[in-house]
Formats: C-alpha cells, sequence, structure tokens
C-alpha cells in the first residue's frame, strides 16, 4: 500500500526512543508487521482530530497510547453532563471545563512523551487551511454537515489523508478520503441534506459505547497510514450495526464529476458552508422574518392565562425527560400527517429542545399555509435555565 514517505521520511530518521519508551511500545515492536522502525513512524508522526466528543475520546486516548507523537486538538465546546455517557476522555470533574484542556489532561496522563497542541476555536473556511497545514493527517470526530464538507475540502486542497467516522442512534460509518488515492467526502454525499431532515446525536441520541468503537476503528486506520502497513479503507465504507452486531462493507467510488476532486474541479478554495447546507440564505431577501419569542415572555404569557397554541416538536423520549406545561406533542417527522390537529386561524407557538428543529417545523408550516407562526428561542433547555430548573437539560 501508499505510505507516507514524503512527510514522514526525513522525521523518522531522527527518531531515538528512550528505555522507558522500548518499555512502553514493547508490544508493538515485537511485532513482525511493527517492529521499532514502524513505531519510529508512529512517533514521527502528527495527527490533527477536529472534535474532542464521543468519537475524539477514543481516538486521542489511543493514538497517545500507542505512541504518535504529535496530536492535535480542535475544539471549542466546554464539558457537560450530557457528554458523559460516551465522551470518555473527559470526567465528572472536567464539567465545564474546555474539552481541548480536559482531554489534553487525559492524553499526558496516559503518555507524556506527546505533544499536545489545542486550538481552542470554531474550525472555520478562514482558519481550516492554516491549522490542518501541520498535520501529516486529519481525522474527522465531528457531528454536523457543514464541518465534514469543511474538513473534507480542506484535507482534497491540501492532499491529506481524511479519516472520516460518523455515528447515529446504533449506526456507525468509517472510511478513509485520501486525495490522488480514492474518492472523497463530496463523492460519496454530493448534496448535504436539507436542514432538520437528518437530526445530530443531540437530537435523535447515540449509544455511549458507538463512538467508542467507531473512534478505535478510525485511530486504527490512522495508525495503519502512520506506518504504512495493512490495507486501509480507501475506496471502502465499513457500516456497524450496534443492534444487529454485524459489519457491512460498501465500495465507494471517486466521482468524475466530484466539484472539488475530480480532473475539473469547480471548487478552487474554502466556501461558505453554512450557506452551502442551507443554514444560511445564500442572498438576504426583504421577506418577514418569522416571529420569536423568548421562554421568559412565554411564561409571562402563561401566567396572564393567555390561551395559547404551543407545540413540542421533539421525540416522546426527550417528552418523558420533560416538557414544558400545557404543550402538544407533534414531533416534526409526524407534522405532515398530523397538520389537522394545527389550526390556521389562530396564533401557533412551537418549541423543541433549543430552537433548530422549531425553525424547521416552522419552514414547513409556512408551506403549508400558516402564517401565524412563533419560535420560542432557546427551546426547552432555555425554560430550564431561566424558568424551572427541575425540568431536566439532556
Amino acid at each position: 500500500m501508499d505510505t507516507l514517505p514524503d512527510l514522514l521520511g526525513s522525521r523518522v530518521d531522527a527518531m531515538a526512543f528512550s528505555q522507558e519508551e522500548y518499555a512502553r511500545y514493547s508490544r508493538h515492536m515485537i511485532m513482525p508487521e511493527m517492529g521499532v522502525e514502524k513505531q519510529k513512524r508512529l512517533k514521527a508522526g502528527s495527527v490533527l482530530i477536529v472534535g474532542t466528543g464521543g468519537l475524539g475520546s477514543p481516538l486521542a486516548l489511543y493514538l497517545a497510547a500507542a505512541g504518535v507523537g504529535r496530536i492535535g486538538l480542535v475544539d471549542f465546546d466546554t464539558v457537560d453532563h450530557s457528554n458523559l455517557q460516551r465522551q470518555i476522555i473527559h470526567g465528572t470533574k472536567d464539567v465545564g471545563r474546555l474539552k481541548t484542556h480536559s482531554a489534553r489532561d487525559s492524553i499526558l496522563d496516559i503518555n507524556p512523551h506527546v505533544q499536545v497542541d489545542l486550538y481552542e476555536t470554531r474550525l472555520e473556511s478562514s482558519n481550516a487551511l492554516s491549522i490542518f497545514a501541520p498535520y501529516d493527517i486529519i481525522i474527522d470526530g465531528t457531528d454536523n454537515f457543514p464541518t465534514r464538507y469543511l474538513v473534507n475540502d480542506a484535507c482534497v486542497l491540501l492532499k491529506k489523508p481524511n479519516v472520516y467516522g460518523s455515528i447515529f442512534r446504533f449506526d456507525g460509518q468509517v472510511t478513509v478520503f485520501w486525495p490522488g488515492r480514492g474518492p472523497c467526502y463530496r463523492c460519496l454525499y454530493p448534496q448535504p441534506p436539507s436542514p432538520g431532515e437528518v437530526p445530530n446525536c443531540a437530537e435523535g441520541g447515540v449509544l455511549g459505547i458507538l463512538p467508542g468503537v467507531v473512534g478505535l476503528i478510525q485511530a486504527t486506520e490512522c495508525v495503519k497510514l502512520l506506518a504504512g502497513i495493512g490495507e486501509p479503507l480507501i475506496g471502502r465504507l465499513l457500516h456497524y450495526d450496534a443492534l444487529g452486531m454485524r459489519f457491512r462493507e460498501f465500495k465507494i467510488r471517486r466521482s468524475p464529476k466530484c466539484p472539488i476532486c475530480s480532473d475539473r474541479p469547480t471548487i478552487t478554495e474554502l466556501i461558505d458552508y453554512e450557506q452551502f447546507c442551507g443554514l444560511r440564505p445564500a442572498v438576504q431577501v426583504a421577506a418577514p422574518m418569522s416571529a420569536e419569542i423568548n421562554v421568559l415572555e412565554l411564561k409571562a404569557r402563561m401566567d396572564r392565562n393567555e390561551s395559547l397554541f404551543v407545540v413540542d416538536v421533539r421525540n416522546s423520549n426527550e417528552f418523558q425527560i420533560g416538557r414544558i406545561p400545557g404543550t402538544i406533542l407533534i414531533p416534526l417527522g409526524d407534522l405532515p400527517n398530523r397538520l389537522s390537529e394545527i389550526p390556521k386561524d389562530r396564533e401557533v407557538i412551537v418549541h423543541c429542545k433549543s430552537g433548530l428543529r422549531s425553525g424547521a417545523a416552522i419552514e414547513f408550516l409556512k408551506s403549508q399555509g400558516y402564517t401565524k407562526l412563533v419560535n420560542v428561542t432557546g427551546g426547552i433547555l432555555e425554560w430550564s435555565d431561566k424558568i424551572d430548573p427541575s425540568v431536566p437539560k439532556y
């Protein structure tokens, strides 16, 4: 298979191990497929992990333990209680800390020989190329479509391998996108789904163990690429079904019409990925914005005993965790079949967990002729923060 001699060659020659490192990596070094030289490649290698959440946690821990010499972490979020079910690099004591700081401490506790670089920022078109440039391999541990397309395009432009993984509920996917050697993410997914069409893990949930399995497969692929051993998942998408405990493999091919990795690309620089994924309009039109209400205003109207029609578009399991009193549950996916329950002649107030799905619901209702629509900004999370702390946050 192809290795990375152009990226690692001179650095590998300069690598040496201490007595402690020989002991630490001995189980690698005694394998014929690895040996001392392949372990030197790991020490010489550099990997950037985008996201220190469900996938980034096992990735960072196992790559550090394996002896990868330099690990970069990109994340701007802080640790929340809802993360601890799957983001095993963080502990209860880390709630409220920056995820990059918590992850760094765990990495260095496992292996103090690793150089850890922190990028406490949101990955954007303006900074992606400069952040990616120093690293041999980029690993995508994100959970949203704009960032996935951004990671892909930056990797293609820089000609860097992109070890991709995704998780949802009980299913995971892993592949390796390597420009010039196989397809890219756009070959697999030419167009993003419509906003709100595919929920993320915060909305749809995820089995806490699932990112461990998927992240470890990503880590395995990364080690293989750095060491130059085995057969990488280039042109092959591995699907994992945790409920059925099945792995399936699908062939994926480079698209001759791919806008970025084909022989005649139409994308030659990073673009606005929020706009590309439909999360921000290309042109601001002079149309009236949907009405909005915050939770304090909603509570005040409830206290005045106004006759309100409030629709909760979360799923039934979320509704069981906590609810705003007096709301009617109509999950977003059920809206098309339950329009008869929603009046057109009165104001309809819509809420969800944070405001994203309720915004999508309002856009759908507009298309069906509804005009008196109000979105609750911040959703039930803000209700828990500002109105009723007894409502669990999730």
